[in-house]
């Protein structure tokens, strides 16, 4: 079975009813796509929760290590990382019972994507998050 990614109507709808984005792999640097796109979704409303080790905060809000370290609620789990780093970030949202899980634009992992579909969750992946806001809403 192909993984499929959710039609646009799904996705708008998603777009509308999420609030609280874990982008893990948020750069601090400015020019870095993640950044970019952070920072846009930030002013279109959502509130964005930074993942990654070794900084303390990005665009104004704290970070953490890793998912696990989060304690607050996430509706999406945003991915910044390159493909071999999707099958450990799949299982830990699976572990915490993530409902969902955006791959950016050339973030591809079939496999990865499928499982976390079949566990449930809302999946899309090789779309960039800022583009489809754009696009669909």
């Amino acid at each position: 079975m192909a993984f499929c990614n959710p039609d646009d109507n799904d996705i708008r709808a998603f777009l509308k009813r999420i609030h609280h984005i874990a982008v893990v792999g948020l750069s601090p640097k400015p020019k870095r796509p993640s950044h970019g796109v952070a920072m846009h979704l930030q002013s279109f409303g959502y509130h964005i929760i930074p993942v990654r080790p070794a900084i303390d905060a990005v665009l104004g809000e704290p970070a953490f290590a890793n998912l696990k370290a989060v304690h607050t609620q996430i509706d999406l789990v945003n991915v910044f990382r390159a493909p071999e780093f999707v099958d450990d970030i799949v299982d830990t949202c699976i572990d915490l019972k993530l409902p969902a899980l955006w791959l950016q634009e050339g973030v591809i992992h079939d496999a990865a994507a499928l499982r976390a579909q079949q566990a449930g969750m809302f999946v899309v992946m090789d779309l960039c998050i800022y583009k489809e806001y754009k696009r669909l809403i």
